[in-house]
């Protein structure tokens, strides 16, 4: 399978800069990532109502280890230096359409994470709206999964 075209400049961008590296073997495997991803989000599901900020998180975490997958997939991982910003970038460079949202559930993740102010505590529409975001995402990431190649330079 040949890799995925959209998007290359900016995962050869992210590659040069350090922020993403290539996986080789067992490691370029996605489905172990969309597993861990669909047990941390019935997680995040099972106690939204009485703890919303950390469902929210913990579906955040659900949405970037289904992207991880889709670039495990592709032989690639973020490094350390790259973390979750590269992952934003690569996901929303090649797969924008359905999992677009990615960097909106980055940066309000890093709101409950990181806050500036007095926490405002997440309410039930919010926290249920955001996720079915992640379930959606979750469901294009595995639709997505099959058809990827590695990505291989040059």
């Amino acid at each position: 399978m040949r890799r995925w075209r959209l998007g290359e400049a900016e995962i050869e961008t992210l590659l040069a800069a350090g922020e993403l590296q290539a996986l080789v073997g067992e490691a370029a495997q996605g489905e172990p990532w969309l597993t861990k991803a669909v047990r941390t989000l019935q997680t995040a599901m099972s106690v939204r109502s009485s703890d919303p900020s950390s469902a929210y998180v913990l579906g955040y975490d659900a949405a970037r280890q289904a992207c991880v997958g889709l670039l495990a997939q592709q032989g690639l991982r973020p490094t350390t230096k790259g973390g979750h910003y590269a992952v934003e970038r690569a996901v929303t460079a090649q797969f924008k359409d359905g999992l677009g949202t990615f960097g909106a559930l980055h940066g309000s993740r890093n709101q409950i994470e990181y806050p500036t102010t007095v926490i405002d505590e997440i309410d039930a529409e919010e926290i249920t709206e955001a996720l079915d975001t992640i379930a959606t995402m979750l469901d294009k990431a595995a639709t997505l999964l099959p058809n990827l190649g590695l990505f291989t330079t040059g």
